[in-house]
């Protein structure tokens, strides 16, 4: 019998280490009468530009709780974002709009615009009842038609994605997605998929509500026999570059580009994210779905006004002067919170914990399936990754770079999961020169003449590592003295600081010798395994080849070793599994096999981190799961946050 799920949504077994005693924002029922709006609003109701605000909103509105008090209409909240590539730093924000949503403890799934849902006994099948009467920004209704259309005309389409999404592919095949009436879709997997509520929630789960029949069917062949000949008037070379320009994608810069796509976040954008803009501006989305507990639409601030800076530096300028409303993006680098913590008068913000989520501080990824044979030979040594991580003086780093705050680390859940994995965690981590050079030796790379190891085939033992300044700064100064480290066993390497656009273009292509990250899957190990095993076609960046093989269920890629192939197909049986406690035991057979192999070198525990909030700004959490999983600050959200006088 299928299990019904309403409010109370679905628990996980979770470790916030500190988050307890922080409320979460609640669905607190259904208000059936309009309350109030936002003057601007309506005025342009009252002006016959805009329907009634009960024409605008569900009979039966979605209710949310605000975090500390009803708010009040009016403001722009100002943000930073870095570079032109920093459009997830847009989706933090807003668009956290999926038909489910993650609780602020990060323990729970709720409802969002699917207002309850049942899950078949063998997890297969997921059953959504959306709620009635939801609009578009454009005003045309979000019904069940946008869903299966999202799905199995956009997602499913092989020109426009090579292999079909993780989150909705089971045992090698897509989901079938089918409209039972206008607001109940059904998803049907083939094998159990006991994770997607949880992965729905995050933002790789927003595929179902990101595109509107009614304006983006316009751009795919089914729909429009024309559209090579629209393709082409619009200046591009394609109709599926066409379809990405005007209805984007959950990850790249155009899903913000495009003023004229609906869409169902709090704000719309009124400015595009355009090659050359200083800002992107979003305002309230006159159509959005949602009240607070006394009928008022959200949400209460009337734009956000995300300002571009060029570099950090600027960036912390602005927020030490108090142009900044809420930040932690960019600037939650320790050697930075001596600088906030002073000057938070002259600011006048207060400051925003987040509680780390990930495992690893900074991970190096040596690239296991690399085009040249011979690094790809020297990469896949272990012995050589062994030396090398023992090679570190991992203490020396946390003391330099991180003031002390952190503790040697590989990879695996962090401590105080219960999950944790004691060997894939610690080994290799105790730095002794004289024991990785003479593993070097014995592996065959001995000094030359300046002191520097040869490989086998005489090259100097050469690389360089990719990171992201911009992005991670501290993860640079890390790496710096990973290089002095490895001097001294006469290992050279070049840390490459490189744009974030090329650093994953570099992925893509299978073109880096290395790359760093932070290690994910500190408190969330079934949502993000890409260090566990080849899983994330971007992120797992020791063997990107692999992870095209296991996404694409083979067509696709360079096929693994045995020991990928047995993690691939445990997680597959993981995921498929209910029951907890049974899916830890899977979970740590695959941790076991990822300790014996050891693939990456991690070089700390990740550190929490840090942000601020304007003192006027309220119903914002200050402390928060900091997680690309819980897309802070998105689902605390936003649109509830509200300006005091």
């Amino acid at each position: 019998m299928a299990k019904e799920i309403l409010s109370r949504g679905v628990t996980r077994r979770a470790v916030l280490g500190g988050m307890a005693g922080v409320a979460a924002l609640s669905i607190a029922g259904r208000v059936s009468a309009a309350g109030g709006e936002a003057p601007a609003l309506a005025q342009l109701a009252k002006d016959g530009k805009l329907p009634p605000l009960a024409e605008r909103l569900p009979k039966k509105p979605m209710v949310v709780t605000p975090f500390e008090k009803v708010g009040t209409y009016g403001g722009s909240l100002r943000r930073g974002l870095r570079g032109s590539s920093d459009h997830n730093g847009i989706l933090r924000m807003v668009g956290n709009q999926s038909l489910v949503r993650w609780n602020l403890d990060f323990t729970a799934v709720q409802p969002n615009l699917a207002e309850r849902w049942e899950v078949s006994d063998d997890a297969t099948q997921f059953t959504f009842h959306l709620i009635e009467g939801v609009r578009w920004s454009d005003g045309h209704p979000f019904t069940a038609d946008d869903i299966v259309f999202a799905i199995e005309d956009c997602v499913k389409n092989t020109e426009l994605y090579s292999s079909t999404p993780a989150q909705l592919a089971v045992a090698g095949k897509p989901v079938t997605v089918e409209k039972i009436d206008d607001y109940t879709v059904k998803f049907t997997f083939a094998a159990a998929n006991a994770l997607y509520l949880e992965n729905l929630a995050t933002p790789l789960g927003q595929h179902p509500t990101l595109f509107p029949k009614h304006y983006c069917s316009q751009f795919l062949p089914k729909y429009n026999p024309n559209i090579e000949a629209d393709a082409k008037k619009a200046g591009v070379t394609s109709w599926t570059e066409l379809f990405r320009s005007r209805c984007g994608d959950i990850e790249i810069p155009s899903r913000w580009g495009n003023v004229d796509k609906p869409t169902l976040d709090p704000w719309v954008v009124k400015e595009p994210y355009a090659g050359g803009a200083t800002r992107v501006v979003m305002t309230r989305n006159p159509y959005f779905w949602q009240v607070d507990t006394e009928g008022n639409q959200l949400p209460y601030i009337d734009e956000i006004n995300f300002g571009i800076s060029q570099d950090v530096e600027s960036l912390m300028l602005n927020v030490i002067s108090g142009k900044i409303d809420i930040q932690e993006r960019h600037i939650s680098v320790l050697a930075n919170k001596p600088t906030l913590s002073k000057n938070m008068e002259k600011g006048d913000y207060r400051l925003l914990t987040l509680v780390p989520s990930a495992s690893q501080q900074c991970q190096i990824y040596f690239n296991i399936t690399h085009k040249d044979p011979a690094m790809r030979k020297m990469f896949a040594d272990k012995a050589f990754r062994q030396a090398l991580s023992i090679g570190i003086n991992r203490q020396e780093l946390i003391d330099i770079v991180y003031f002390g705050q952190s503790e040697p680390y590989q990879a695996g859940p962090r401590p105080t999961h219960p999950w944790y994995n004691e060997k894939y965690a610690r080994q290799f981590t105790e730095f002794d020169a004289d024991k990785a050079g003479a593993m070097l030796d014995e592996a065959g790379y001995k000094k030359g003449g300046d002191g520097f190891r040869l490989r086998p085939d005489g090259q100097k033992v050469f690389f360089s590592i990719d990171v992201i300044p911009t992005l991670y700064p501290d993860l640079v100064d890390a790496l710096e003295l990973v290089k002095a480290h490895w001097a001294q066993i006469g290992v050279d390497m070049k840390v490459n600081t490189i744009e974030r656009a090329l650093y994953y273009t570099r992925g893509d292509d299978n073109a880096h010798d290395a790359a760093v990250w932070p290690g994910p899957g500190g408190l969330d190990p079934m949502l993000d395994p890409r260090d566990f095993f080849a899983f994330h076609p971007q992120g797992s960046r020791y063997a990107i080849p692999w992870t095209l093989w296991y996404t694409s269920n083979g067509a696709r890629g360079e096929e693994p070793p045995e020991s990928q192939k047995k993690r691939m197909k445990l997680f597959d049986e993981a995921r498929s599994t209910a029951d907890l406690d049974k899916r830890g035991a899977i979970m740590k057979q695959i941790f076991d096999i990822a300790a014996e192999e050891f693939e990456t070198v991690g070089l700390c525990l990740a550190v929490g981190g840090f942000g601020i909030i304007r003192n006027n700004l309220r119903n914002v959490p200050e402390k928060e799961p900091d997680s690309w999983s819980w897309p802070n600050p998105g689902p605390a959200m936003p649109q509830q946050f509200t300006f005091t006088s």
